[in-house]
Protein backbone atom coordinates (compact mmCIF):
# COMPACT_ATOMS: atom_id res chain seq x y z
CA UNK A 1 0.00 0.00 0.00
CA UNK A 2 1.32 3.42 -0.92
CA UNK A 3 1.49 5.99 1.85
CA UNK A 4 -0.12 9.39 1.27
CA UNK A 5 2.20 11.95 -0.25
CA UNK A 6 2.15 14.05 2.90
CA UNK A 7 3.05 11.15 5.20
CA UNK A 8 6.48 11.21 6.81
CA UNK A 9 8.77 8.27 7.40
CA UNK A 10 12.00 8.22 9.37
CA UNK A 11 14.10 8.56 6.22
CA UNK A 12 12.22 11.70 5.23
CA UNK A 13 13.88 13.43 8.18
CA UNK A 14 17.31 14.97 7.44
CA UNK A 15 20.42 13.23 8.71
CA UNK A 16 21.68 14.23 12.12
CA UNK A 17 23.24 17.67 12.32
CA UNK A 18 24.80 18.56 15.69
CA UNK A 19 23.92 22.23 15.16
CA UNK A 20 20.23 21.62 14.43
CA UNK A 21 17.95 21.55 17.45
CA UNK A 22 14.51 21.89 15.89
CA UNK A 23 13.12 20.26 12.73
CA UNK A 24 9.67 21.71 12.20
CA UNK A 25 8.24 19.87 9.21
CA UNK A 26 4.77 20.38 10.68
CA UNK A 27 5.34 24.16 10.39
CA UNK A 28 3.74 24.97 13.74
CA UNK A 29 6.55 26.92 15.44
CA UNK A 30 7.21 30.49 14.35
CA UNK A 31 10.73 31.51 13.45
CA UNK A 32 11.37 33.66 16.52
CA UNK A 33 10.33 30.90 18.92
CA UNK A 34 12.28 28.29 16.97
CA UNK A 35 15.36 30.48 17.43
CA UNK A 36 14.67 30.86 21.14
CA UNK A 37 14.25 27.11 21.60
CA UNK A 38 17.43 26.42 19.63
CA UNK A 39 19.36 28.87 21.80
CA UNK A 40 18.00 27.22 24.96
CA UNK A 41 19.10 23.78 23.78
CA UNK A 42 22.48 25.03 22.53
CA UNK A 43 23.19 26.59 25.94
CA UNK A 44 22.10 23.38 27.66
CA UNK A 45 24.45 21.29 25.53
CA UNK A 46 27.35 23.68 26.07
CA UNK A 47 26.84 23.86 29.84
CA UNK A 48 25.93 20.26 30.65
CA UNK A 49 26.61 18.02 27.65
CA UNK A 50 22.94 17.02 27.62
CA UNK A 51 21.20 17.56 24.30
CA UNK A 52 17.53 17.88 23.33
CA UNK A 53 16.01 17.96 19.87
CA UNK A 54 12.46 18.57 18.72
CA UNK A 55 10.86 17.17 15.58
CA UNK A 56 7.39 17.97 14.26
CA UNK A 57 5.84 16.19 11.29
CA UNK A 58 2.60 16.66 9.39
CA UNK A 59 1.52 13.04 9.28
CA UNK A 60 2.89 9.63 10.21
CA UNK A 61 3.65 7.04 7.59
CA UNK A 62 1.15 4.18 7.24
CA UNK A 63 1.37 1.70 10.11
CA UNK A 64 3.71 3.92 12.14
CA UNK A 65 3.07 5.18 15.67
CA UNK A 66 4.60 8.23 17.29
CA UNK A 67 6.58 6.01 19.66
CA UNK A 68 7.90 3.68 16.94
CA UNK A 69 8.77 6.67 14.73
CA UNK A 70 10.58 8.46 17.56
CA UNK A 71 12.56 5.39 18.55
CA UNK A 72 13.48 4.64 14.93
CA UNK A 73 14.67 8.22 14.37
CA UNK A 74 16.56 8.10 17.68
CA UNK A 75 18.30 4.92 16.49
CA UNK A 76 19.03 6.46 13.09
CA UNK A 77 20.57 9.60 14.51
CA UNK A 78 22.33 7.90 17.44
CA UNK A 79 23.15 4.32 16.41
CA UNK A 80 25.10 3.27 19.51
CA UNK A 81 24.38 3.31 23.23
CA UNK A 82 27.22 5.77 23.68
CA UNK A 83 25.78 8.08 21.01
CA UNK A 84 22.37 8.00 22.68
CA UNK A 85 23.64 8.47 26.23
CA UNK A 86 23.07 12.21 26.70
CA UNK A 87 20.35 12.67 24.09
CA UNK A 88 16.63 13.47 24.28
CA UNK A 89 14.29 13.49 21.27
CA UNK A 90 10.78 14.96 21.57
CA UNK A 91 8.43 14.45 18.63
CA UNK A 92 4.84 15.26 17.65
CA UNK A 93 2.56 14.40 14.74
CA UNK A 94 0.54 17.59 14.22
CA UNK A 95 -2.28 15.80 12.38
CA UNK A 96 -3.28 13.88 15.51
CA UNK A 97 -1.37 15.84 18.18
CA UNK A 98 0.13 12.58 19.40
CA UNK A 99 3.60 12.87 20.89
CA UNK A 100 6.48 10.69 22.05
CA UNK A 101 9.89 11.04 23.64
CA UNK A 102 13.10 9.00 23.59
CA UNK A 103 15.97 9.37 26.05
CA UNK A 104 19.49 8.03 26.49
CA UNK A 105 20.69 6.18 29.56
CA UNK A 106 22.85 8.97 30.98
CA UNK A 107 20.02 11.51 31.13
CA UNK A 108 17.67 9.11 32.93
CA UNK A 109 19.20 9.97 36.30
CA UNK A 110 17.92 13.53 35.80
CA UNK A 111 14.99 12.74 33.53
CA UNK A 112 13.41 9.43 34.63
CA UNK A 113 10.88 7.77 32.36
CA UNK A 114 7.86 9.04 34.28
CA UNK A 115 9.06 12.65 34.04
CA UNK A 116 9.92 12.28 30.36
CA UNK A 117 6.42 10.98 29.66
CA UNK A 118 4.98 13.89 31.63
CA UNK A 119 6.84 16.33 29.38
CA UNK A 120 5.52 14.63 26.24
CA UNK A 121 1.96 14.07 27.42
CA UNK A 122 1.35 17.07 29.70
CA UNK A 123 3.76 19.96 29.18
CA UNK A 124 3.59 19.57 25.41
CA UNK A 125 -0.05 18.61 25.00
CA UNK A 126 -1.97 20.72 27.55
CA UNK A 127 -1.50 23.96 25.55
CA UNK A 128 -2.61 22.11 22.41
CA UNK A 129 -5.89 21.13 24.07
CA UNK A 130 -6.41 24.81 24.80
CA UNK A 131 -6.54 25.99 21.19
CA UNK A 132 -3.53 24.34 19.48
CA UNK A 133 -1.00 26.69 21.10
CA UNK A 134 2.05 25.02 19.57
CA UNK A 135 4.50 27.83 20.27
CA UNK A 136 3.61 27.91 23.97
CA UNK A 137 3.71 24.10 24.07
CA UNK A 138 7.26 23.91 22.74
CA UNK A 139 8.55 26.90 24.66
CA UNK A 140 7.21 25.37 27.90
CA UNK A 141 8.64 21.95 27.02
CA UNK A 142 12.04 23.41 26.17
CA UNK A 143 12.10 25.39 29.42
CA UNK A 144 11.11 22.38 31.54
CA UNK A 145 13.59 20.03 29.87
CA UNK A 146 16.39 22.58 30.09
CA UNK A 147 15.85 23.09 33.82
CA UNK A 148 15.61 19.38 34.58
CA UNK A 149 18.69 18.48 32.54
CA UNK A 150 20.63 21.31 34.16
CA UNK A 151 20.01 19.72 37.55
CA UNK A 152 17.45 22.29 38.66
CA UNK A 153 14.15 21.45 40.32
CA UNK A 154 11.49 20.16 37.96
CA UNK A 155 8.90 22.96 37.50
CA UNK A 156 6.35 20.26 36.76
CA UNK A 157 3.60 20.11 34.17
CA UNK A 158 1.15 22.96 33.62
CA UNK A 159 -1.83 23.07 35.95
CA UNK A 160 -5.09 21.89 34.45
CA UNK A 161 -7.92 23.69 36.21
CA UNK A 162 -10.87 21.40 35.58
CA UNK A 163 -12.40 21.73 39.04
CA UNK A 164 -13.62 25.29 38.62
CA UNK A 165 -15.87 24.59 35.69
CA UNK A 166 -17.10 21.30 37.16
CA UNK A 167 -17.88 22.82 40.51
CA UNK A 168 -19.49 25.77 38.77
CA UNK A 169 -21.75 23.46 36.83
CA UNK A 170 -22.70 21.50 39.93
CA UNK A 171 -23.39 24.74 41.79
CA UNK A 172 -25.56 25.95 38.96
CA UNK A 173 -27.54 22.72 38.86
CA UNK A 174 -27.99 22.68 42.62
CA UNK A 175 -29.05 26.32 42.59
CA UNK A 176 -31.55 25.71 39.84
CA UNK A 177 -32.97 22.71 41.69
CA UNK A 178 -33.28 24.73 44.90
CA UNK A 179 -35.05 27.57 43.06
CA UNK A 180 -37.43 25.13 41.41
CA UNK A 181 -38.22 23.51 44.77
CA UNK A 182 -38.96 26.90 46.35
CA UNK A 183 -41.20 27.82 43.42
CA UNK A 184 -43.15 24.59 43.84
CA UNK A 185 -43.58 25.14 47.59
CA UNK A 186 -44.75 28.74 47.10
CA UNK A 187 -47.12 27.61 44.37
CA UNK A 188 -48.63 24.90 46.57
CA UNK A 189 -49.05 27.31 49.49
CA UNK A 190 -50.77 29.85 47.27
CA UNK A 191 -53.01 27.15 45.82
CA UNK A 192 -53.87 25.87 49.31
CA UNK A 193 -54.96 29.36 50.31
CA UNK A 194 -56.62 30.61 47.14
CA UNK A 195 -58.56 27.50 46.08
CA UNK A 196 -60.60 27.10 49.31
CA UNK A 197 -61.40 30.82 49.35
CA UNK A 198 -62.43 30.82 45.71
CA UNK A 199 -64.55 27.74 46.30
CA UNK A 200 -66.27 29.39 49.28
CA UNK A 201 -67.07 32.58 47.36
CA UNK A 202 -68.38 30.61 44.42
CA UNK A 203 -70.58 28.61 46.83
CA UNK A 204 -71.98 31.80 48.30
CA UNK A 205 -72.59 33.26 44.86
CA UNK A 206 -74.66 30.34 43.66
CA UNK A 207 -76.76 29.90 46.84
CA UNK A 208 -80.42 31.11 46.55
CA UNK A 209 -81.20 34.29 48.50
CA UNK A 210 -82.82 33.66 51.90
CA UNK A 211 -85.39 36.42 51.15
CA UNK A 212 -86.78 34.73 48.05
Amino acid sequence: MCAPASATGVYDIPNFNPNTWVIDQGEVINRANEGQISNTFADLARNTGNQVRIVTIRRLDYGETTQSFTQALFDKWFPTTEDKANQVLLMIDVLTNQSAIATGEEVKSLLPEETAKSVASETLLVPLRDGNKYNQAFLDSADRLSKILSGEADPGPPEVNNNVSVEGNFGKVEGEERSNAIAWIVGLLVAATVIPMATYYIYLAVQPSSNS
